[in-house]
C-alpha cells in the first residue's frame, strides 16, 4: 500500500468518536465521561504512556497464556508453511520471544514499544519493528497477519475500523485474531469488547472464516492473570 494517508498510516491520529451517532455500551455517555474523568486520552496515548512508564503488554503475554498462544501459532506457521508474518500491535515483545517465525515485522502505535523491541531483538535479522504511522512504501503483503490481545483495547470506533482495514489489507493469505468476539463494555477505560467477525463478513467479503481455537484457560474472575476471554479466530483469503 503506497497511499501516505492509508488507514494504517492515520491510525494514531484519531481520538474517540463521541456524539449523537454513538452506539453500544462502551460509547454510552456514562462510559465516555468515566474515561475523561480518569484522564484517558485514547488508545494510542494510553499504551505509549504505559510502556514509557515501564509497564508491559499485560498478563496475556506471560506465563501459561503466552505458552498456549505460542503453541497454537508456531504449529499454524509450521503446518501452513508461512514464510512472512506481520503483527499489528507487537507490544513489549514478550510473546514474540516464544515465537518461531521465518520473517517477522512488528508494528505498534507506541514509539516506546518499538524502541524497546528494537533493542530487545537487536542483531536478529529476521525481525524488525516499525511505527504504525511510519511504514515504508510499498509494505506487504505478508503470508500471515496477526492481531493478539489488541482488538478489545481499541476503544474508539474510528481506530477500530482503521486497524481492521490495515490488518486485512496487509495479509496475503491468512489472518489470525486472538481476542474476545462480543460487544460489551470492559472493566477499565482501555478495554472495550467487540464482535469483530461481523465486521469481517461485512467489510472483507474476500475473506472467509476458517475456524476457532477456544482458549485453553477460559476467563475466571478469580484468576484474571492466568485466564483469558480471548480465543483464536482464523481467516483465509478467498
Amino acid at each position: 500500500m503506497t497511499d501516505a494517508k492509508s488507514p494504517l498510516a492515520t491510525l494514531v491520529k484519531h481520538t474517540p468518536l463521541i456524539g449523537p451517532l454513538a452506539r453500544g455500551l462502551a460509547r454510552a455517555p456514562l462510559v465516555e465521561r468515566m474515561r475523561r474523568r480518569l484522564g484517558f486520552r485514547g488508545s494510542a496515548a494510553y499504551w505509549d504512556a504505559r510502556y514509557r512508564a515501564g509497564g508491559n503488554s499485560g498478563a496475556g503475554s506471560y506465563g501459561r497464556l503466552a505458552a498456549f498462544k505460542a503453541e497454537v501459532l508456531n504449529e499454524f506457521v509450521r503446518r501452513r508453511a508461512i514464510r512472512s508474518v506481520v503483527e499489528f500491535g507487537s507490544g513489549d515483545g514478550a510473546q514474540l520471544a516464544l515465537a518461531d517465525y521465518p520473517q517477522y515485522v512488528g508494528i505498534d502505535v507506541s514509539p516506546a514499544a518499538v524502541a524497546l523491541c528494537s533493542e530487545k531483538f537487536r542483531g536478529e535479522a529476521t525481525k524488525r519493528f516499525l511505527l504504525a504511522d511510519n511504514l515504508p512504501e510499498p509494505f506487504g503483503p505478508f503470508d500471515l497477519a496477526l492481531s493478539l490481545d489488541v482488538i478489545y483495547h481499541l476503544v474508539e470506533d474510528t481506530t477500530f475500523d482503521l486497524y481492521m482495514h490495515g490488518l486485512f489489507e496487509h495479509a496475503g493469505a491468512h489472518v489470525v485474531i486472538y481476542a474476545s468476539d462480543q460487544d460489551a463494555a470492559g472493566p477499565s477505560p482501555h478495554v472495550r469488547h467487540r464482535a469483530f467477525t461481523p465486521w469481517v463478513a461485512t467489510y472483507r467479503p474476500d475473506w472467509r472464516y476458517a475456524g476457532k481455537v477456544p482458549n485453553r484457560y477460559p476467563f475466571d474472575p478469580a484468576d484474571p492473570d492466568e485466564t483469558s476471554f480471548a480465543d483464536f479466530h482464523f481467516f483465509e483469503k478467498i
